[in-house]
Order: C-alpha cells, then sequence, then structure tokens
C-alpha cells in the first residue's frame, strides 16, 4: 500500500511537470509565431514569375541568370521590402516574392527594366554606357599585388580611352561606375561612403591615372565576396536581357489578415480537437500524447523557423494534416500496448513489447510519407514547395517527438507501478479484460472477432466503380474545372460585404473591357475567371475599381501559356515517379506483390478524387496535385500499418500455407488494426473538416480534396489493398517452388550393367 502511494504521487508529480511544461510552450508560442515570416497569401503582397531572356538572341547561361538575380535582389533592395523571397526556378525562370508590397505596379514597373549600367564623373556627368563593354565580360581576378580585383572586358577601346584620357586630368579624376541610375535621386556627392554597398546604386569609383585603349582591372581593398558580388552586378548592367512575365499574383493585406486569423482558428479547433479524442480513448496515455503533440507543433514551428521557412497557407495546411499524421504514431502503438495486455501480459511487459512491434510499421509509414514530400519539394513550385517543405518538417519531427519523447514519457509513468492495477485509466483497458495466464485463462477481448471484412469488399468495389464511372462520364461531357493555373488566364478573387449579383459583375466587367469565363458567387466570396492574360496596369485598374466600388478586397493571379503547360507537366511527373518510389520503397520492405497491390489501390483513391471533383465541379488548382500526392502519403501509409501485421502473422504459419488460410490470416490482420484505422482516419479528419468550415476559402478545394481521399483511403487500405494482395499472392502458392540445384565437387558413382558390375 505505501508503495503505491509512493508511485502515485510520483505520477502527480511527473503530470505537474508536463502540465507546466505545455503553459509554457502555449506562452512561448506568441513570440516565435511573431518572429515568422509569413508569405504574401498571408500578410498581402505581390508575386511575379519572369522568364529571363537575351535580347540578342544568345543562350541564357546558369551564370547569366545569376546576374540577372543579383539585379532584381538589389532592386528589391531600393523598394524596402523586408524579407523578399528571390528563386531561380529551372534554368531560365525567376519567381520573386514581395510580402507586404502595398504599390505592386511600382515594384512591377521597377523589376522588370532592363538593368542599366553607366560611367559617369563625381559631378554625375554621363560619359559611357555599358555599350563600350563585352556583353558579360567582368570578371574576378587579382591585381599585381594578388589582391582580388575586377577584369574588365573593354570591346569600344577608342571610346574608352578617350574618356579615361580626359578624366585623368579632372580635378577629382574618379570614373564613378552606376547600375540603374536614377536622375534626381542618386548623387556621388551624398552617396560616395556608401558605393559598393547594398544600400547604394553606386557600384564602385576608380582613380583614373591615364587613358586606357584595352581591357582594365578595378583594383581596391576588395574580398573575395566582394569582387565577385561586383563582377555579377557589372554583368548584369552590361547584359542584353529581358524580362517576360509569366504569372503573377496580387493580394491585399486585408485579404491576408483575414486569411490568416480564419485558418489559424480552424487549426487551434482542429487541434483541441483531436487532444480531447485522445484523452476519451486513451485516457492517461492520450494525455501524454497531447503533450507530446504540443511539444511536437512548437518544435516544428520552431525548426521552420530556424530554417527560415516562410509560412504560407499551404504550410498551415500541412501542419494540420501533418498532426493527425503524426498523432497515428501513438495511435498504432497504443493498439499493440493494449493488444499485448489483451493476451494476459503484466503493463511493464506489454508496453515493451508493444512499443518495439510498432516501430517498423510507424518507419515505413512514415519514409513513405516522406518520400511523397521530398518529391513534391523537387517537382514542385511556389505554394506545393511551401507544403512540400512544411511536410518534410512534420514527418522528421514526428519520428522525434511523437515516437521518441512519447516513448520516453510514458515509460515515466510506467516504471511507477501505480497503473499496473489501474490499466484503465492508463491506457482504457479494463482489468477484467486481462486474462490471468498463471490460471490459462483464454483472450477475453478480441476486437471485431467474427467480422468478415473482406467478404463486404464487394460492396466497397461496387461503390467506388460507380463513382468512377460517374465521374468518366461528367469528365467527358463537361471536363475538369481547371483553375487558372492550368488553362491560363486571369483569376479575380473579391470578398465583400455589400450585395452583388452576377448582373451587376457583367456590367462591371464590360465596364472594365474584360470577357467573363465564369462568375461564382458564394456569399461574401466572388471567383471571377477570365481568358486574358492582364497586364500589370490592368491588374491595378481592377483591383482599384473594385475596391473604390464594392469595398472590397481583391486578390488577382494571372497565369501564362508557358506556365500552364509546365504546370501541366510537373503534375503529372511528380504524381509518377511518387507511384514509382513507393512502388520500389515497399518492394524492397516487403515484397513485390504488397508494392502492387498497395499502388492499384492508390490508383483507386486518386481516382475517386478526380471523379468526385469532375462530379460536383470544384475546381482544380496547383494545390488540388499537392492534396493528391499528400493523400498518396496518407494512403500508402495506412495501407502499410495493415499489411505489417499481414506481414507479421504471415511469418507465424509454419505449415503450407492454402488460400483458405490466406484469407483468414488477411482478414485477422484487419481485425487487429480496424480500430487503430478508424481512430487514425478520425483524427486526421478532424482538422481537415475544420479547415474547410471556419478556415479560408483560398485553400477550400486543397481540403475537400483531403476530405475525399482521406475517407477513400482509408476504406481502400481495409477493402481494397488487402484483397488485391490475396488475389496476387494467392496465384504465387499454385507455382511450385523452384528447386535448389546443389554444385558438389564430389561424384556419385553409378551402377552400369555389364561395364561396373
Amino acid at each position: 500500500m505505501k508503495k503505491n502511494k509512493k508511485g502515485r504521487n510520483k505520477v502527480i508529480r511527473t503530470t505537474i511537470i508536463l502540465v507546466l511544461v505545455v503553459v509554457g510552450i502555449c506562452f512561448s508560442f506568441i513570440p516565435l509565431f511573431k518572429n515568422l515570416k509569413f508569405g504574401l497569401d498571408l500578410q498581402g503582397g505581390f508575386e511575379i514569375l519572369y522568364k529571363v531572356e537575351s535580347i540578342d538572341g544568345s543562350k541564357m547561361t546558369r551564370d547569366k541568370v545569376m546576374a540577372t538575380y543579383k539585379t532584381l535582389s538589389k532592386r528589391i533592395d531600393s523598394l524596402g521590402v523586408s524579407e523578399p523571397e528571390i528563386i531561380i526556378e529551372g534554368n531560365d525562370k525567376i519567381r520573386v516574392k514581395l510580402a507586404g508590397v502595398t504599390d505592386p505596379e511600382k515594384a512591377r514597373e521597377q523589376l522588370s527594366t532592363v538593368a542599366t549600367l553607366s560611367f559617369r564623373d563625381t559631378n554625375d556627368n554621363l560619359l559611357m554606357t555599358s555599350d563600350v563593354l563585352v556583353s558579360g565580360g567582368a570578371k574576378a581576378t587579382t591585381d599585381s599585388s594578388g589582391n582580388p580585383a575586377v577584369l574588365l572586358s573593354i570591346k569600344d577601346k577608342d571610346e574608352f580611352y578617350k574618356v579615361t584620357n580626359k578624366v585623368k586630368d579632372y580635378d577629382n579624376n574618379m570614373l564613378v561606375i552606376w547600375l540603374d541610375y536614377e536622375e534626381g535621386t542618386d548623387s556621388y556627392s551624398s552617396e560616395a561612403s556608401m558605393c559598393g554597398s547594398s544600400e547604394s546604386n553606386c557600384l564602385s569609383a576608380a582613380t583614373v591615372s591615364q587613358g586606357f585603349a584595352s581591357d582594365v582591372i578595378i583594383q581596391g581593398s576588395f574580398t573575395d565576396d566582394e569582387v565577385n558580388n561586383l563582377v555579377d552586378l557589372i554583368n548584369s548592367g552590361s547584359l542584353p536581357s529581358k524580362l517576360t512575365e509569366l504569372s503573377s499574383q496580387t493580394v491585399g493585406a486585408s485579404f491576408g489578415d483575414d486569411t490568416l486569423q480564419s485558418t489559424l482558428i480552424a487549426g487551434i479547433i482542429g487541434v483541441v480537437f483531436i487532444a480531447l479524442i485522445l484523452i476519451l480513448v486513451y485516457h492517461f496515455a492520450g494525455f501524454v500524447s497531447t503533450v507530446s503533440m504540443m511539444i511536437y507543433t512548437f518544435l516544428v514551428f520552431l525548426v521552420f523557423w530556424v530554417v527560415g521557412g516562410v509560412l504560407t497557407l499551404p504550410g498551415i495546411a500541412a501542419l494540420v494534416l501533418g498532426i493527425g499524421m503524426a498523432v497515428d504514431s501513438n495511435v498504432i502503438t497504443f493498439s499493440r500496448i493494449k493488444d499485448e495486455l489483451y493476451k494476459g501480459k503484466s503493463l511493464p511487459v506489454a508496453f515493451k513489447e508493444g512499443t518495439k512491434s510498432s516501430f517498423s510499421a510507424i518507419l515505413d509509414s512514415n519514409l513513405t510519407t516522406l518520400l511523397v514530400a521530398v518529391i513534391m519539394f523537387i517537382f514542385g513550385e511556389s505554394s506545393i514547395k511551401g507544403f512540400a517543405t512544411m511536410l518534410i518538417i512534420t514527418v522528421l519531427v514526428t519520428m522525434v517527438t511523437m515516437v521518441f519523447l512519447t516513448r520516453v514519457l510514458l515509460q515515466l509513468f510506467v516504471k511507477t507501478n501505480y497503473f499496473n492495477r489501474h490499466t484503465k485509466l492508463f491506457i482504457n483497458v479494463n482489468a477484467e479484460d486481462i486474462p490471468d495466464v498463471s490460471k490459462n485463462e483464454a483472450v477475453k477481448v478480441v476486437p471485431f472477432k467474427n467480422v468478415q471484412f473482406l467478404k463486404h469488399s464487394k460492396k466497397f468495389i461496387l461503390l467506388s466503380l460507380v463513382i468512377i464511372v460517374v465521374g468518366i462520364v461528367m469528365f467527358a461531357v463537361k471536363g475538369l474545372n481547371l483553375s487558372v493555373d492550368y488553362q491560363a488566364g486571369s483569376d479575380i478573387s473579391i470578398t465583400t460585404e455589400e450585395k452583388v449579383t452576377k448582373s451587376d459583375l457583367k456590367k462591371d466587367l464590360k465596364e472594365l473591357d474584360l470577357d467573363s469565363d465564369s462568375i461564382e458567387i458564394n456569399e461574401n466570396d466572388i471567383t471571377i475567371r477570365i481568358n486574358d492574360v492582364l497586364s500589370g496596369k490592368k491588374v491595378e485598374k481592377v483591383t482599384n475599381y473594385f475596391e473604390d466600388k464594392y469595398d472590397a478586397k481583391t486578390n488577382i493571379g494571372v497565369v501564362s501559356n508557358v506556365v500552364k503547360q509546365e504546370l501541366v507537366k510537373n503534375a503529372i511527373l511528380s504524381v509518377f515517379i511518387a507511384l514509382i518510389g513507393i512502388i520500389l520503397y515497399i518492394s524492397i520492405r516487403f515484397k513485390f506483390s504488397y508494392a502492387v497491390s498497395g499502388v492499384m489501390a492508390l490508383f483507386h483513391d486518386v481516382l475517386i478524387v478526380f471523379s468526385l471533383f469532375a462530379i460536383f465541379r470544384l475546381e482544380v488548382s496547383t494545390m488540388f496535385i499537392a492534396a493528391v500526392l499528400a493523400i498518396i502519403g496518407y494512403s500508402i501509409n495506412d495501407t502499410i500499418v495493415c499489411y505489417d501485421r499481414i506481414r507479421e502473422n504471415l511469418a507465424k504459419e509454419n505449415k503450407k500455407l492454402s488460400k483458405e488460410r490466406l484469407y483468414e490470416v488477411a482478414n485477422k490482420s484487419i481485425q487487429e488494426t480496424f480500430v487503430r484505422t478508424i481512430y487514425t482516419s478520425v483524427t486526421t479528419l478532424v482538422p481537415v473538416i475544420a479547415l474547410i468550415f471556419l478556415g479560408s476559402s483560398e485553400i477550400l478545394t486543397f481540403n475537400f480534396a483531403m476530405l475525399f481521399g482521406l475517407v477513400a483511403g482509408t476504406y481502400s487500405s481495409i477493402f481494397i489493398a488487402t484483397v488485391i494482395f490475396v488475389y496476387l499472392e494467392s496465384k504465387n502458392l499454385d507455382k511450385p517452388k523452384k528447386k535448389k540445384v546443389i554444385y558438389t565437387d564430389e561424384y556419385e558413382e553409378k551402377q552400369i550393367k555389364g561395364i561396373n558390375c
């Protein structure tokens, strides 16, 4: 009794410490969240994708694109934008994200102007332009003393000699190099001390002691990095390149604020519901899991901040989804511990064996999700990359917190021995349901013992066939409702409190000289699709028009045909590579029949989602493809847990396996994992449903795709993937096993009548 009281006191003390940790984390969230970088979809701003091209038709090399990148970086500095994102995509594209920009047209104009390099005297008089230089001819070199310097290749040597010969006789004989010099703004007299820094357009000021009719070296107290930077900037200013706008997006600041607020509220509600479900289902173990979930969420944000990630809507969606999937690691472990308790083992033994047996399923399911996330990151662009980054972080942090940390915390409580007689309190297992093995009592609790899951598979297969056939018919008749991402044009999203009808909007568009492809009104949210690719000035005009007339918050996205074609190609390629990667991984970790049946189930899930989107005319955007890839990762995660149990149970079969016995083992495996499958699906669906009802309309179709995919993935893992596996594996049972050929150096004498007898 005294020992039990001691254990109880230890449990109380440790629980209080955990509660204090959770409270501390909640308070730590506030400063951490404030220090995160938010994307333009959460704070408003401007995003633009450029294709970098040579005016003279020469090939754009990586160095030339990098020089243009440096020029854009310097121009953005002059805009006063904090935390800009400049990303080189592919071989000839640059994406610029400017969160917080209030004048997109000014930003567009300043970014897209071809870089201008000029040579001036100290009184700012123009002496030469970049025409005297060889295009892209600046190179890093060293001076006579071996110090870092810049070599300029001169094209018009006569002009260069004429100017430098004149400058050498000036009182202040300096040749000042400017990039994008602005009359009335830039001046050497006021910027001399800043020349060469990011704060000034002045690149260099060199003393001229003689006239030069050859290539020249700019020398000074440069570091290697400063020389390389100066080379890039000079080359960008002398580069005959142009920037062609491929796509753009403008988000009003108030639009972004509302989006952030609604999405965060939905996320918090989703997490609270998950915590309640865990505690109701697993009692004290559920409480420990909730603590781990809080630490997990904090660490995800912390890692995201450390790597300099930019939080976007897709990133928040990935985090909320990741929480649901992370909880799955605990659900698998708890289910295994309960299985061991139902076999009559003590809590310490059940905990040890349950955590050990659950690890392979957790590892495989998380690695397949990680594989899909990496493929998304490699082939995705913009929003998909943000989603993938967050998903990669959530998977890695899951293995640290939801696997390792939860086990360490639970072990602390198990070692107190207080819960040995309180298994109901610890993990919701009634003491009377645990058989006494010393008395040879049989197992008392076998969940779903009499349910023949595989017998019901035909009903689900029939349901899926009906949905897919109807979806194909709808697709053939009306096609998919493609967003601007996949058909090029412009999307105008408007949020207003005023009552606006379609006829009002048609008049507005006529006044703006625009033809609408479709107009959708959902209470206060309006989406207008136009086939035209709006120019920068037109975007500004449309934005101002709707803001003035309806006091509307406006978000405009523009996509060209070039981007559309690349998005379609990347979407198909990323899904295909994800499926190939999964086949290879499962074939190595399990066997080929598991891989084939698992991927066929994934095809089913993807077809179901596409069919439902065709039936309900939901919009297919880039985030839809992110959702499809996430579903592939989630569904195979679910399927692997079933496969892991099937593999484990088949390994226990000593006698030759018949088709009937294979069927029984598969059905038994589903019985043993069914509760875990349902709980996991519920904990993942809860935040998705919260985001559908309370989150931003910007990711509504993403959430619907996740909802459809999660439901389809849950029943396909049970009723379709397993059925296909049993069918394929039963075919292998009929094949005769290949006899092993044994090679030996020993020869057996053969008796032949009449020869050796």
